[in-house]
């Protein structure tokens, strides 16, 4: 089984790739608190189809580059339907 994440794009402003960011959370071993964590990782996105917001998940695969390990397997929650779920009148 490939290494999976899920996280948000942050950057499109490379071609046929994405920067996302992977949220984790950990507990702290002395203070004993969950602390949220993350890492940004480069992603291969074949079809550019990913924009600013999207929420993906990214599957390990063969080094690209120096950096990118990972490609989108999907496009979980586009960012304008994160928009409008998140817009509510109080």
């Amino acid at each position: 089984m490939r290494q999976n994440f899920i996280g948000m794009v942050v950057s499109n402003a490379m071609q046929k790739t994405i920067k996302v960011k992977v949220i984790s959370q950990k507990v702290h071993p002395i203070v004993l608190k969950t602390m949220k964590t993350h890492k940004n990782y480069l992603a291969h996105d074949e079809n550019e189809t990913c924009k600013l917001g999207d929420v993906v998940r990214i599957e390990a695969c063969r080094p690209l580059s120096k950096h990118k390990h990972f490609s989108v397997a999907e496009v979980i929650r586009s960012a304008k339907d994160a928009s409008t779920t998140t817009t509510t009148t109080a």
